[in-house]
């Protein structure tokens, strides 16, 4: 396809115009399947925490909520730019601006899979000192070093598929996402107990197989996404002399950096709270640090329809911005905001009432 039959064409293959229509029905409809992604990677966690849990015990899962925290932190990092990707390319989508969409992603992709390698890297060589910091309890200590140093592995595949699921998003395109995380979820989950417990002719890996099954699912997962917007020919994708985007621009990645900034910084000071609570809750034995894991891992599930509602509000306001419909930029976050406080209302009081069958999952009605 042309440049300029793309620029004709405007959002579409997947992509959803969000600069019309009714404002409260088209943020619902376009925050749902991000929700949805949402609920997937939660659970997909959860899911993993009980085949942890009931397999290999409560130090196994004491292991895996420290390893996770610190991987939490790393990732905060990153997520600051792929948020300012999504707002750039949604900005470029409301001019209709299909090449400036595709120069914020190339210029995203090459600057940020660097960044995230590195990141890797430095994750495996320092892991025994970050948990060290934690005060990992002794028994869980060994077994998170092996947890998180397989899963750093999965790290660079996960950063990147997270960063084009956010620019998809930007560009209006919420279901394409979707159906990548489930197919890493269903992967993840799926091999989890194949590697854990060595079912089938898998090698027999203990807590290492629930990281090597992310990885496997995180690679799958962005190897299938590339090759579905290629094959599709979506928006977003580069073609011949376009690769050259892969260079970063200066002057796009100077207003990533100031846009993904104050984002990123936000997301490492909620990291680092979190973490120096798990240096204290560890403190308190591998008991404790399991139950405030199997807490976390339920405490995903009030904050994300707030977190998917907030993704949506900014690729819908970014569109509005990009193509000057400044009329509609206070109406959808107002309705973002309302949408966000009812439905985390609505959890807390579910889990409130049903607390103890939902921390049984995890750990057993007898631990």
């Amino acid at each position: 396809m042309t440049q300029e039959a793309a620029q004709r064409r405007g959002p579409s293959g997947g992509q959803r115009d969000l600069t019309s229509g009714p404002i409260g029905s088209t943020l619902l409809a376009f925050a749902l399947p991000t929700l949805g992604s949402s609920i997937l990677q939660s659970l997909n966690g959860s899911i993993n925490a009980v085949w942890v849990g009931r397999f290999l015990g409560e130090d196994a899962l004491a292991a895996t909520s420290n390893a996770n925290i610190v991987m939490f932190l790393l990732m905060a990092f990153v997520f600051g730019f792929g948020m300012a990707s999504t707002i750039l390319v949604g900005q470029a989508f409301g001019r209709r601006d299909i090449d400036g969409a595709r120069r914020v992603i190339g210029t995203a992709i090459g600057s940020f899979l660097l960044v995230a390698i590195g990141l890797a890297v430095l994750g495996w060589v320092f892991a025994p000192a970050l948990l060290r910091l934690l005060a990992t309890p002794p028994g869980a200590y060994d077994l998170a070093l092996a947890y998180l140093r397989v899963i750093y592995i999965a790290m660079p595949a996960g950063l990147m598929l997270m960063m084009i699921m956010m620019a998809l998003r930007g560009g209006g395109d919420a279901m394409t996402p979707l159906w990548f995380m489930i197919l890493a979820v269903v992967l993840d989950s799926g091999l989890n107990p194949v590697f854990i417990l060595g079912l089938g002719p898998a090698p027999r890996m203990g807590i290492a197989g629930a990281a090597t099954a992310t990885v496997i699912a995180n690679y799958t997962a962005l190897i299938g996404l590339l090759t579905y917007v290629y094959a599709r020919d979506l928006p977003l994708r580069l073609r011949g002399r376009e690769f050259r985007y892969l260079i970063p621009e200066k002057t796009l990645l100077r207003t990533m950096v100031l846009k993904g900034l104050p984002m990123g910084l936000q997301m490492i000071v909620i990291s680092s709270s979190a973490l120096a609570l798990v240096g204290l809750v560890n403190r308190e034995g591998v008991a404790t640090a399991a139950a405030f894991g199997v807490a976390m891992q339920l405490w995903t599930y009030i904050q994300m329809p707030a977190m998917a509602l907030g993704a949506a509000v900014s690729a819908m306001v970014a569109q509005n911005i990009g193509a000057g419909r400044w009329d509609r930029v206070s109406a959808i976050t107002r309705s973002g905001v309302i949408y966000a406080v009812a439905i985390t209302a609505a959890l807390v009081v579910l889990l409130a009432v049903a607390d103890r069958p939902a921390l049984a999952l995890f750990l057993g009605g007898e631990s």
